[in-house]
């Protein structure tokens, strides 16, 4: 890539010939920057699938990232994951192995990685400053073309069959990545933010492409979340709706932000698991 802007889809990709990857691996354990409760978070293992740190090839290097696939020849349907703010620690490994054992290519790319070192990070409020805030969206929606194309030719992915599943930040990517890619079959947000600031290099919110999503959408959200009043959510799918487009949304009302982070004390089990039943479900009836 040379030094000159590209833009896609009216997003502004910055010129990242000479910037790298601050993060060249990805981080072990889980994220420094929340309390964990160790005692409830799932590990999954890894029989049966293929599962680790790989390098996808991006715009500007190989970018970190993590891989879960089934055993065997394949194809395998694709589902791009798409982390938290906190990056591709054990959680979002082990959702890529839960959804390997159900016989999907998962893929997650740590999409801050050339923003700052998230392993080093033990405040979730300098994360969103430092790293967050300075991450272009069209460079994580390039990073995430460039994930799905190496799942295909390296990772026995079948490209016909992609979706895109994203939690908290990630589920507001999913909105984004929706409204982007024309050939996705479905996507799933986990209590994505829907408002938010507009600036420069992050210059739409989730809200403001419902009306444009592609593929049809399963939201799911916390009926006790207080940054996300589920009037707003409402709102976006009706709008969705009237527009002509497929969204599901599910609320649940006792549950509160972050309800299935395993490793938190906001894990709500029972949302947790209906969530995860409905996603695997919804991938399925609509060609995942």
């Amino acid at each position: 890539m040379d030094d000159a802007f590209i833009s896609r889809d009216s997003l502004t990709v910055p010129p990242l010939s000479r910037r790298g990857f601050v993060m060249t691996s990805l981080m072990s354990g889980l994220t420094l920057a929340t309390t964990r409760v160790e005692a409830q978070a799932i590990r999954t293992d890894a029989a049966g699938i293929e599962a680790g740190e790989v390098k996808v090839p991006a715009a500007d290097g190989p970018m970190p990232a993590y891989r879960a696939v089934p055993e065997g020849a394949g194809p395998f349907p694709v589902v791009l994951v798409v982390e938290e703010i906190f990056g591709v620690h054990d959680y979002i490994k082990d959702i890529c192995r839960r959804l390997a054992k159900a016989g999907y290519c998962a893929v997650a790319p740590e999409l801050y990685a050339r923003q700052g070192d998230l392993s080093t990070m033990t405040d979730a409020q300098t994360i969103v400053r430092e790293v967050i805030s300075k991450t272009p969206d069209a460079q994580w929606i390039a990073d995430l073309d460039a994930a799905a194309a190496w799942a295909v030719s390296a990772a026995k992915g079948d490209g016909a069959r992609l979706a895109v599943m994203g939690w908290c930040r990630g589920g507001r990517a999913a909105w984004l990545y929706d409204a982007h890619r024309h050939d996705l079959k479905a996507a799933v947000a986990w209590y994505g933010q829907l408002g938010g600031e507009r600036t420069p290099i992050q210059p739409r919110t989730a809200g403001d492409v419902v009306t444009e999503i592609n593929a049809p959408l399963l939201a799911l959200y916390g009926g006790a979340d207080a940054g996300i009043p589920v009037a707003m959510v409402e709102e976006a799918r009706d709008r969705a709706k009237a527009a002509g487009k497929s969204v599901e949304l599910v609320i649940y009302p006792e549950a509160p932000h972050g309800f299935h982070a395993d490793y938190r004390p906001s894990y709500r089990k029972a949302a947790a698991e209906d969530g995860w039943n409905r996603a695997l479900a919804f991938l399925k009836a609509h060609g995942v």
